[in-house]
C-alpha cells in the first residue's frame, strides 16, 4: 500500500510541477531554480525541449545520489522522469489554456512558482523527489540542520541570478517571486511533525 501511495504522490507532484511550468512560467519567460530553472534557461536562450534537458542536467545528481543513498536515487528516479515526460506532454496544450486563462507575469509567477513548489514538497515529505537539485537538497539535509526547502531556496537564488544576467533583468524580477512562493510551499509541505 505504501509504494502505491509513493506512485500516487510522485504522480500527483509530477503533474503539478508540470502544470505550474507549462502554463504558467514559459509563457512570460519566468525561471525556476534548480535543475527546471537549468532548463528553463536553455529553452528560453536556445529553444531545446525542457524535459530532455532536465534529464541530461540530473545525470550528475544521480550519480551522487546512486554513491550516496540508493533509496533516495530510486525513489528520484521515478519522479523525474514522470515530471519530465509531464512537461513534455502538456506543452502543447499551452496555447489552449492561455487562450482561457491570462493571468499576467506577477500572478503567474506566484501560482507557478506555488504550484511546482507544492509538487515537490508532496514527493519530498514521501522520501520521493524529481532527482534536481531537490534529491541534492534532501541528501544535504541529512548532514546539516537546515529545512529542505531552506537549502532549495538559496540553490534556485543562485540559478535565477545567472538567469536574469542572460535572459532579462524582468525575467529575473518575476522569478524571484516564483522561488519564494515555491520556496514556502515546499517549506508547509516538509515541515515535521
Amino acid at each position: 500500500m505504501q509504494s502505491f501511495q509513493k506512485y500516487a504522490i510522485v504522480v500527483l507532484g509530477s503533474l503539478l510541477i508540470a502544470i505550474g511550468t507549462d502554463f504558467y512560467l514559459v509563457p512570460y519567460k519566468v525561471l525556476d531554480g534548480g535543475i527546471i530553472g537549468i532548463a528553463l534557461i536553455i529553452n528560453y536562450i536556445f529553444g531545446f525541449r525542457i524535459g530532455l534537458v532536465i534529464l541530461l542536467c540530473s545525470i550528475p545528481i544521480f550519480i551522487v545520489a546512486w554513491v550516496r543513498n540508493r533509496a533516495f536515487f530510486y525513489n528520484s528516479l521515478t519522479g523525474m522522469l514522470v515530471s519530465s515526460l509531464f512537461i513534455e506532454l502538456l506543452a502543447p496544450f499551452q496555447y489552449h489554456f492561455l487562450y482561457y486563462i491570462e493571468l499576467g507575469p506577477l500572478t503567474s509567477s506566484m501560482f507557478g512558482g506555488f504550484l511546482l513548489g507544492t509538487g515537490l514538497g508532496l514527493m519530498l515529505r514521501f522520501e520521493t523527489s524529481t532527482g534536481g537539485t531537490d534529491l541534492l537538497a534532501n541528501l544535504i539535509s541529512k548532514y546539516m540542520r537546515l529545512n529542505v526547502g531552506v537549502i532549495i531556496f538559496l540553490t534556485d537564488g543562485l540559478i535565477i541570478g545567472v538567469g536574469g544576467l542572460l535572459i532579462s533583468w524582468e525575467t529575473f524580477f518575476y522569478s524571484v517571486i516564483s522561488i519564494v512562493s515555491g520556496g514556502i510551499a515546499t517549506s508547509i509541505c516538509t515541515l515535521k511533525n
